[in-house]
């Protein structure tokens, strides 16, 4: 909270001391540490009002020091605690006070019974807040399973709690409460089907709750796996609760729901209250306790970054970090994987459980099968047949590949990737089925998607930053007059293959871009896989400038197309990031990015993309915030976008290391061997 800023913090609990992220949360928000007697004015941290925390009331009470509590945020992680999980957020307590303690008032309760709650963007940023936190299926822990069915529509929701909860005690609450509340959803919902919602740490095994399988029988049902809470909430008729934070979401859910304890947002007009609580006689709107619950009271932390940071940017983080568990949590087969890229597919695919890797895709087949497991393959080297195989099977397969803001420096140069993508539909490259990359841009975009994308848009383009970072020669001076940029493409890429139209050479693209520009400037740059003589597609100097005016060798492709006027291509990443740049860009394939009615296609481009007309910010939003998985080398985490354009901006990345060096060198001798290592 604002008032807690800069404290110094007498440690007396193992909950301030021992985790390393509450520690380096208050060290970041500007609290110094300390141990030791506190002397007169000084605060001792506590945490929460667990047992241990009675020993530092005690020291507050014998010094007279002033007493800070501290408790996890409303969004936490992904898994309870108990799983290892860090925070990403605190409530931090000057008064001495807790959200959950009812029996004295606390500083989120002083702030949403005084604070204005509508100064200028507040309401609005409310808003996109509760809509961002449905849409990216958050709440307080995200170890649920989004393609997990909620039961049929119309019940009543009851929701447990684990047994000796501090907030059912300070809540104003017992063991009597739960049996008062299903008696009331029996007694109130006449004939209607009731659900008692287990809570994840009871249905994990670790506490138990107040229900079980005697609760249950007749209209009565338990609920224990772990299904979205919003898609549960979505199918409820009416909700009731004691005291727990489903509550509170199901507040921004839009149900009035049924309180029979004294948690921090009852006694506002949002809830039926079975208890009064006298000091909350304020009415507020749901997005007013939103706004004091989520957007002032917390301290949020970047763990990327490792600083305090606002809610949008812990939202960002933990919606990247929900969804590698959520896509990797039953684990993937790898098949079609060189040995250079097993690292980086670990690192990114295998954060909650190690992938297996596999040679052959019958071994794949089998290994995800008796394992429970997807399969992953490396979209261009996909076996023929392996998909057949896996639909027989039963198993789910994923085509991987790198990203579009992908690193500093080559992938033909074993340089690790910092984004893959993991398509269940097609591949982004492959226009003959539709791609998942393809459904996120028809799909309607997220709450602040569009916002957020033309801020990254800016970012890159202030960066200077590419797909490769590529580039170390000087920018030489240009003719002037409409200069058109001709990216060379590798002419035996899988981008070409699939998506190529009826022009699929480098020579054929700078002659047919001559033809209909007779008075342009046309500028060809070779791409840099085959300037490295990696790859195939080599246009001898004296053929290019027959059509060409100039050839641009090892030029940063971000620079360039600042100096440019259009794009022509094939199917190059380029026309990508000629768009964000705001070039105008011909086609004479079908990119990802053609089609969508931002580019002039002279190319084959699908019929199904003609329907649907994305901003460009749509597109960029889908292509590289929701499609790709990033990873920081920094941090080691699931991270965003916005962090490895960071990382990219400052070099903040691994050094390629002498092994994959070596491999590059001896590449450069077997090039035309180039599928041993694509």
């Amino acid at each position: 909270m604002a008032q807690s800023i800069g404290m110094s913090l007498h440690a007396f609990t193992g909950g301030v001391i021992r985790p390393s992220r509450v520690r380096r949360i208050l060290e970041a928000a500007g609290h110094e540490i300390r141990f030791g007697w506190p002397g007169p004015g000084g605060r001792v941290a506590v945490w929460g009002r667990s047992a241990p925390a009675r020993r530092g009331e005690w020291v507050a009470a014998r010094s007279g020091a002033a007493l800070v509590r501290i408790e996890d945020a409303f969004i936490r992680s992904v898994k309870p605690g108990y799983f290892g999980d860090p925070t990403i957020g605190l409530m931090i307590d000057p008064q001495g006070g807790v959200h959950f303690d009812a029996t004295g008032p606390s500083a989120l309760e002083q702030l949403l019974a005084t604070h204005p709650l509508d100064a200028a963007g507040l309401e609005q940023r409310a808003r996109d807040g509760i809509a961002r936190l449905i849409e990216a299926d958050l709440s307080k822990y995200n170890a649920h399973d989004p393609g997990l069915a909620a039961p049929d529509p119309g019940y009543v929701l009851v929701i447990d709690q684990v047994r000796g909860d501090a907030g059912i005690r300070y809540g104003g609450a017992d063991e009597r409460s739960f049996r008062q509340m299903l008696n009331a959803a029996l007694d109130e919902n006449p004939g209607a089907r009731v659900v008692i919602k287990t809570h994840p740490e009871t249905a994990a095994g670790q506490r138990l709750g107040h229900y079980g399988r005697g609760s249950v029988g007749g209209r009565v049902s338990l609920l224990e796996d772990p299904v979205s809470p919003w898609a549960l909430l979505k199918g409820a008729r009416r909700v009731y609760t004691v005291s727990s934070q489903l509550g509170f979401e199901a507040i921004l859910a839009g149900h009035r729901p049924r309180v029979f304890g004294q948690p921090f947002y009852a006694g506002w007009g949002l809830t039926e209250d079975a208890q009064r609580i006298p000091r909350r006689g304020r009415a507020l709107s749901c997005t007013q306790l939103f706004a004091g619950a989520m957007l002032l009271a917390p301290t949020w932390y970047d763990p990327c970054r490792d600083r305090i940071c606002d809610f949008e940017t812990a939202i960002d983080h933990m919606e990247a970090e929900a969804r590698a568990f959520r896509e990797d949590r039953f684990g993937h087969v790898a098949v079609g994987v060189r040995m250079w890229k097993r690292g980086p597919l670990q690192r990114i695919f295998g954060g909650t459980r190690k992938l297996r890797f596999a040679d052959r895709s019958a071994q794949a087949v089998e290994h995800a099968r008796a394992e429970g497991r997807d399969i992953a393959v490396w979209a261009s080297k996909e076996p023929r047949g392996l998909a057949a195989d896996a639909a027989r099977a039963g198993v789910r397969l994923r085509r991987v590949e790198d990203g579009f803001l992908r690193s500093k420096g080559l992938g033909a140069e074993l340089t690790p990737a910092l984004s893959l993508v993991s398509d269940d539909l097609g591949i982004y490259y492959d226009p003959r089925r539709e791609s998942r990359l393809e459904r996120l841009i028809i799909d309607p975009a997220p709450p602040g998607a569009e916002a957020r994308a033309a801020r990254l848009m800016q970012a890159l383009v202030e960066a200077g930053l590419s797909k490769y970072n590529t580039g170390d020669a000087a920018l030489p001076q240009l003719p002037a007059g409409r200069r058109i940029l001709v990216p060379g493409q590798v002419e035996d890429d899988a981008s070409l293959r699939t998506g190529g139209g009826t022009v699929r050479r480098n020579l054929e693209l700078l002659r047919r871009t001559r033809a209909d520009n007779p008075d342009a400037v046309i500028l060809y740059k070779p791409h840099p896989d085959v300037e490295a003589g990696l790859r195939d597609g080599d246009v001898a100097h004296a053929a290019a400038l027959e059509h060409a005016d100039m050839i641009l060798e090892r030029i940063d492709p971000a620079a360039l197309l600042t100096q440019v006027d259009e794009v022509w291509t094939m199917t190059s990443a380029m026309g990508f990031e000629a768009l964000i740049r705001g070039r105008a860009v011909t086609c004479l394939g079908a990119p990802f990015y053609a089609g969508w009615g931002l580019t002039r296609d002279l190319g084959p481009v699908p019929h199904r993309r003609r329907a649907v007309r994305p901003s460009l910010a749509k597109l960029v939003h889908a292509a590289l915030i929701a499609y790709p998985r990033y990873f920081d080398p920094v941090s080691g985490r699931p991270c965003t976008p916005e962090v490895v354009a960071e990382r990219l901006a400052a070099g903040a990345v691994p050094a390629e290391g002498r092994l994959n060096r070596g491999l590059a060198r001896l590449q450069g001798v077997f090039a035309s061997h180039a599928h041993l290592w694509r």
